[in-house]
């Protein structure tokens, strides 16, 4: 990834963490952008491609796992911004069933 790639990170509170539905999710934001983005549970690394599925399946983190994006690219920043934001918004899960109300 070049020095001048975008970064931030995003706890995970959603309660399935990053699973099946939450990782096809992510992937199908990432896949909007045209900038390369990239997803790791450690500052570090090791990093995964976010436009794919598989990779993303196989990280399964769980709830209050901080995710690290970095990104590259011409909307390399809008596509950090939406990503922590889905993180944020927790996948747009309806949350109610988890929270013991349903």
């Amino acid at each position: 990834m070049p020095n001048n790639a975008v970064t931030a990170t995003a706890l995970l509170t959603n309660e399935i963490g990053l699973h099946a539905r939450p990782s096809v999710k992510l992937t199908q934001l990432a896949k909007t952008f045209g900038a390369t983005v990239e997803l790791a549970l450690e500052a570090e690394g090791p990093w995964v491609d976010a436009k794919s599925p598989v990779r993303i399946m196989r990280v399964k983190a769980p709830k209050g796992t901080l995710l690290h994006f970095r990104a590259s690219g011409d909307d390399a920043r809008s596509a950090i911004v939406a990503l922590v934001e889905l993180v944020e918004r927790r996948f747009d899960e309806g949350e109610a069933r988890e929270a013991g109300d349903g």
